[in-house]
């Protein structure tokens, strides 16, 4: 097994060039955004629908799902794909929910929209909740997760690694959203087709293994010698239903997980809040087709790993210095066989998904610190320049913090199931914060404080007292109904909230969508229906 030769690293000099070169163009045409905090934070108005759904997926897909959740179809299958699936179901959702609200409300942040519903000290409260989640978990397991696989394929050091990712990322991420907005449609194509070309690789060789003619051939071999791969749906018992359980992806915690992220998270909102509404709406939607395939890119490959492994292959590569099998390692030992070049486009890849995700994550911490805590409590009169001083700043604070954590990181064995989990301690209250606040006029101030202020030692809660452990989407819907509950006791108990002057006015009109968008939203759901109906 070779790591990268000339070529590869050619290929991916090709690719850091384009992308960096790109980036500054786009920088430079619009000087304004040194200065202008909504052109630096949401590139207002000049992102394309394209630019807005290959943004979503550039930046939502990472290092986790390129190595931890191959890492995941290794060792549970095709299941783990639910994530993906369920999104693209969720996008539409949003599209046509919240997205109208947001944008008729001039929404920049989710803090300030938890502000202008609510107050300034729930808003605050979750600002920091936000802060520390996308540090502590996100940012440092992009980066180890990262790091991880260069190494892994070109045998740098696991340090030198995290901090050329850390560099690419920051040069992307200090030109604001413009730059990273279309820059990442780069990085959705270079990262589609180098996961292609992996899965193409280890579906061939599952193929030349029991005698199969090309990749369909491979493909059919797959579902033969690793049927159990290739169910969706958990019974209560399984191996991995802790994880993934049961009825719970289709009816239960997977909607408030996939609702709270693609609708309440900065992170991922922030590409669609600088464009008019028909723009963001057709820019979702192609992030929902988009979605639709990533599992072939990221899950099957994990899954020919693991048919391989069981038939004698990557027994060394597999297991780490005390003999254990590690799932994660499935996706960068497919790509060290790779054929000279093709290996150069698969690491160009792996890297366009890590440093695009980087990018977009910082980007959020940079908009939160600086709109949400730097001119709200540190220097209310500070200057549009001197917000995107701050803004920039944030960027390399936060880097640094996470590269100091991410080695400690190294003792995971699947980092994508280790994001869930600890995303879910906060997502439960947020997502309850934000569609009382959304949907029901009636909801007060006093009840999201509440909320706020009991959500992770509620998630903590059920996560340590029972004696048998509850599955983490369990305990997602369950902290979600508590919580919903406990606002709708709160604010009907306060009668003034009949004329509660922060709830929202919504109108039909905001609703309506097109036929077209009727058409594409129902070929989506169509498709999905298929799937679960397929591989149940």
């Amino acid at each position: 097994m070779q790591g990268l030769q000339r070529i590869d690293y050619g290929v991916f000099l090709i690719y850091f060039l384009l992308v960096s070169s790109y980036g500054y163009w786009i920088y430079r045409r619009k000087k304004s955004s040194e200065t202008n905090t909504k052109d630096f934070f949401l590139a207002e108005g000049s992102l394309t629908w394209w630019a807005i759904g290959a943004s979503l997926i550039a930046s939502n897909i990472s290092a986790e799902h390129f190595i931890g959740m191959s890492g995941s179809g290794f060792a549970m299958g095709l299941a783990i794909s639910s994530y993906e699936w369920m999104s693209a179901a969720t996008l539409i959702i949003v599209a046509i929910f919240f997205i109208p609200i947001y944008l008729k409300n001039k929404i920049y942040t989710m803090p300030q929209f938890l502000s202008q519903r609510y107050n300034d000290t729930v808003a605050t409260i979750m600002a920091v909740f936000w802060l520390l989640l996308y540090v502590f978990v996100n940012l440092t397991s992009i980066l180890y997760l990262g790091a991880l696989a260069v190494e892994t394929i070109s045998g740098v050091p696991f340090t030198t690694c995290m901090l050329g990712l850390a560099a690419f990322a920051i040069f992307i991420t200090l030109g604001g959203m413009k730059v990273i907005g279309y820059t990442d449609l780069i990085q959705v194509v270079v990262l589609i087709m180098g996961g292609v070309a992996v899965t193409f690789l280890a579906l061939q060789m599952v193929s030349d293994q029991w005698g199969g003619n090309g990749v369909i051939d491979g493909l059919s071999l797959l579902h033969t010698h690793a049927n159990g791969h290739f169910h969706m749906i958990f019974s209560e018992g399984h191996t991995y239903y802790y994880e993934l359980p049961g009825m719970a992806v289709l009816f239960g915690g997977m909607w408030i997980n996939n609702l709270n992220y693609w609708g309440c998270n900065q992170y991922i909102v922030q590409r669609a809040l600088g464009a008019d509404l028909p723009t963001a709406r057709s820019g979702i939607l192609f992030a929902a087709f988009l979605k639709l395939v990533i599992p072939l890119i990221c899950v099957i490959p994990g899954i020919a790993a693991y048919v391989l492994y069981q038939n004698g292959a990557f027994q060394q590569e597999m297991v780490d210095a005390a003999g254990k099998v590690k799932p994660d390692h499935a996706y960068p030992t497919l790509m060290n066989l790779l054929p000279t070049g093709l290996k150069g486009l698969a690491f160009a890849a792996l890297t366009a998904a890590i440093v695009a995700s980087l990018a977009g994550k910082c980007n959020s911490i940079s908009t939160i610190f600086s709109l949400d805590i730097y001119k709200k409590f540190l220097n209310k009169d500070a200057s549009e320049k001197q917000t995107v001083l701050i803004g920039r700043i944030a960027v390399w604070v936060a880097f640094a913090i996470a590269l100091l954590i991410t080695p400690q990181l190294r003792h995971l064995e699947q980092a994508y199931q280790f994001i869930q989990e600890y995303s879910n301690y906060l997502t439960p209250g947020a997502f309850a914060l934000f569609f009382l606040g959304l949907f029901w006029k009636r909801t007060t101030s006093t009840a999201a404080l509440v909320a706020a202020s009991v959500s992770i030692p509620l998630a903590l809660l059920f996560k340590w007292l029972p004696d048998t452990p509850i599955p983490f989407l369990h305990r997602t819907g369950w902290c979600f109904l508590i919580l919903a509950g406990l606002m709708i006791i709160i604010s009907l108990l306060d009668t003034s909230s009949k004329f509660n002057p922060k709830g929202l006015v919504l109108t039909r009109s905001m609703f309506r969508i097109s036929p077209s968008f009727v058409v594409f939203s129902a070929l989506v759901w169509g498709i999905i229906a298929a799937l679960y109906t397929v591989f149940w």
